[in-house]
């Protein structure tokens, strides 16, 4: 896995290439790592990503463990699989996958936006 981290003020974009599940998290983990302490938007673009299971929602919705930094993360560039991933488990766990919070203008009701 590729990943590539741009900084611009208090703000980090992580674009990973390739696809994310339970192996290929180390490199992005180590990416979130190394962010700098005035960092607090990150945005993963994942227009490079063509497929993410239940650990690329892991990443994307678990809070950090206590101590480290929490950010305000948000996607974008999402292509068809990772899409449909999120959609489908925010339909079904809304609680814990709430979408509006990691993509920007996300509708109320997703599920009269779905195709």
């Amino acid at each position: 896995m590729n990943v590539t981290t741009t900084i611009t003020g208090t703000s980090a974009r992580i674009s990973p290439h390739g696809e994310i599940d339970f192996y290929t998290l180390p490199p992005l983990r180590t990416a979130v790592n190394q962010l700098p302490g005035h960092v607090i938007d990150l945005l993963w673009d994942l227009e490079h990503l063509s497929f993410t299971d239940v650990a690329g929602l892991r990443m994307l919705f678990c809070p950090a463990p206590q101590g480290d930094p929490q950010y305000r993360t948000a996607v974008t560039n999402l292509r068809n699989q990772p899409l449909q991933l999120l959609l489908i488990a925010a339909d079904l766990f809304p609680a814990a996958y709430d979408l509006s919070r990691l993509i920007p203008d996300t509708p109320a009701d997703l599920t009269a936006h779905r195709s």
